[in-house]
């Protein structure tokens, strides 16, 4: 099958674009930017695209694939104040517009399946929906993209929490950044962790969701995924126990690695589910693997250069 994954240059992305190529899917990778050279994405061809500019609206881009995976979106990463307006504006030209129109350009294409990533806040804490623009954009684009569904173009979503891991050449600052604060070497950062907490899985766990949803996912369908729910010093606590510095961290709000308008995305407060058993054996992906996944991130970024 030809397929297209979008955003396959990223964190997630990059993870899920290897784990199709790996499986025998005929890869091509959709970004903004090229990745960068010196990782296994060099082997897999490489199209630029920009669904937030909407430049696919002749629709020649996206001809040719049989097959899609999206793994891009807008999130906090994406916003500048002053750049974008306000980020109600923001998400809404990126996520409510963008996201379904670039779905609907996809189906003409003639894109037969598609699995979508999209996010675990509005089914977590859909309280805040009403007066966080970011949570609100999820959810409506969400439901905007699998109403796309018909007998000619499956579409499912699987809702992602927080993501741990990496894949060799693609930097992720945030993981690095926790790396260093174990490590004693952020002077100035304080050795503590954010208040709530969330549910985290790895980055291959979900490669192997996109893989599964996309070749056994039920149209129309958003999955909730996921794996294990800690505290946010639960979390922070294991990265310190990775670097052989374990601590009893104090939790304090104003947290420099995981702002506070972040946390607002759970209500300042923490997650308690289980994914569905009957979805993690359809979807096929591993549960149980974060722990080993964090050992292994930080030994990873650990060895990166400063």
């Amino acid at each position: 099958m030809k397929t297209l994954v979008v955003g396959g240059a990223g964190f997630v992305g990059s993870a899920t674009s290897l784990l199709l190529h790996d499986a025998g899917h005929d890869v091509t990778i959709m970004s903004r930017s090229k990745p960068k050279p010196g990782s296994r994405l060099d082997e897999i061809p490489f199209v630029t695209g920009n669904y937030v500019e909407d430049d696919f609206s002749d629709g020649q881009k996206l001809e040719g694939y049989d097959w899609m995976v999206f793994c891009a979106g807008s999130d906090f990463g994406n916003y500048s104040e002053g750049n974008n307006g306000s980020q109600a504006e923001f998400y809404e030209k990126a996520n409510i517009v963008g996201l379904p129109r670039f779905f609907e350009a996809a189906k003409d294409a003639g894109i037969r399946r598609s699995v979508y990533m999209g996010s675990f806040y509005s089914f977590a804490a859909p309280q805040v929906m009403e007066t966080n623009p970011y949570v609100r954009s999820r959810d409506v684009s969400d439901k905007a993209i699998r109403a796309l569904s018909s007998p000619d173009f499956n579409v499912c979503s699987c809702a992602l929490p927080w993501i741990v891991g990496y894949t060799p050449g693609v930097k992720v600052s945030h993981w690095q950044a926790l790396t260093r604060l174990a490590q004693g070497k952020l002077p100035g950062v304080p050795e503590a962790a954010p208040v709530g907490g969330a549910n985290f899985m790895s980055s291959q766990a979900i490669a192997q969701c996109m893989l599964g949803g996309l070749e056994r996912g039920e149209s129309g369908k958003a999955y909730m995924i996921g794996d294990e729910n800690l505290s946010w010093k639960q979390f922070f606590e294991l990265w310190f126990e990775a670097a052989g510095r374990p601590r009893d961290l104090p939790v304090e709000p104003g947290n420099m690695l995981v702002p506070d308008f972040v946390l607002s995305y759970l209500d300042f407060g923490g997650t308690d589910y289980t994914p569905s058993a009957a979805d993690t054996a359809l979807l096929g992906y591993e549960r149980g693997t974060l722990r080993q996944t964090i050992k292994d991130s930080f030994a990873y970024y650990a060895g990166l250069p400063a």
